[in-house]
């Protein structure tokens, strides 16, 4: 493992101090850091195994010279958040549900992110008071809008006070139902995971889920855990959202080890994202078929609680759509269904009506 962390990394310096890179790769690593944004929490640093050259933790934080090679396919708005983002703040891009962007700051950067065009100390200002003020007020003018995700950036970051506030501004939305916090804290600072802050989470009219990301099942640590625990021992459900990454969790035994620790956790898996097209991520993604024969491994397999639904948010602002496998086909003699061992059954079964 590595030399423990007394404080977060944030730089090629600090990571080659650590013993995490080779100090003959920092002027690489410098030109990277330059452009995006480094930041390793010492619960992640002393996870990564500096033995291995593909340690999946090092994977997903440490940065690489392949995100300077950027592809045409790539973009810094990966996912068409600018296009529906009526105010600052807020993306509403679905009918039912807007994103509320509440600051750019996490506690780690992903070297996958698809805003880290916008993440961190030299992208994108997190809210001031008056744009707050006016993303609450298009939450509130808006009445088809049932669930709010508080995102960003990473909105546990904030204190307990200003969580506080602004649930209580949440609150007085009367058609607003569901907030969705979309956070990696309780993995990557567990310690930050108050009661104080769990309170702050609390409401006292709106159903208010965590959703916690994830992607190996090294992060769920006993702090982490714990951590988990104090959210959903006060009575806020968790959900799992994790990224099919290369090198990371690209076989159906990694990835089912993730989600059996989650489940194990209390916690939900809910989305396995394919890899955005954001600039310098190549080298971290996994073809969408692989993907797919991942999942027909784990269906049957693993528990059924252990099943995400595989998506691909469409470039361009088009939303989500699934990308699962499929199991129903049709022939010249009707349905046909093929069962967790690949084996094909005629439905409904030859000579029943």
């Amino acid at each position: 493992m590595s030399v423990p962390a007394p404080k977060t990394l944030r730089s090629a310096a600090d990571l080659a101090a650590a013993g995490l890179v080779a100090s003959e790769r920092l002027p690489a690593l410098e030109a990277v850091a330059a452009r995006y944004a480094v930041a390793i929490t010492p619960a992640m640093a002393e996870l990564i195994d500096v033995a291995d050259d593909d340690d999946p933790i090092a994977r997903q934080f440490t940065p690489h010279e392949s995100e300077l090679v950027a592809l045409p396919v790539e973009a810094a708005d990966p996912v068409g958040d600018d296009a529906f983002s009526p105010v600052p703040g807020i993306v509403h891009r679905y009918p039912d549900r807007a994103l509320l962007k509440i600051t750019h700051t996490c506690a780690v950067y992903c070297r996958f992110c698809f805003r880290r065009e916008m993440v961190g100390p030299g992208g994108v200002k997190s809210l001031s008071a008056e744009a707050l003020d006016a993303a609450i007020g298009y939450l509130a003018d808006h009445p088809q809008i049932w669930e709010v995700i508080v995102t960003g950036g990473d909105p546990l970051v904030l204190s307990p006070r200003r969580l506080r506030d602004l649930m209580d501004r949440l609150a007085g939305i009367e058609h607003l139902k569901v907030v969705r916090f979309h956070t990696r804290m309780p993995v990557v600072d567990p310690a930050a995971v108050t009661e104080a802050m769990v309170a702050a989470l609390r409401s006292p009219r709106q159903a208010v889920y965590v959703a916690l990301h994830a992607n190996h099942a090294r992060e769920l640590t006993p702090a982490a855990r714990a951590a988990c625990a104090r959210i959903v021992d006060a009575g806020i459900p968790m959900l799992g959202q994790t990224v099919l990454l290369r090198g990371v969790n690209d076989d159906a035994e990694t990835l089912g080890a993730l989600m059996r620790a989650m489940v194990e956790s209390r916690i939900k898996p809910y989305y396995l994202h394919q890899g955005d097209l954001a600039p310098g991520t190549s080298h971290l993604r996994v073809p969408i078929a692989e993907g797919q024969a991942i999942l027909k491994t784990l269906r049957g397999r693993w528990s059924g609680l252990c099943q995400p639904t595989y998506v691909l948010d469409i470039p361009g602002g088009h939303g989500k759509s699934p990308i699962g496998p499929g199991y129903l086909s049709e022939d010249a003699e009707g349905l046909v269904i093929e069962d967790y061992n690949g084996r094909e059954h005629a439905y409904p079964p030859k000579g029943e009506a």
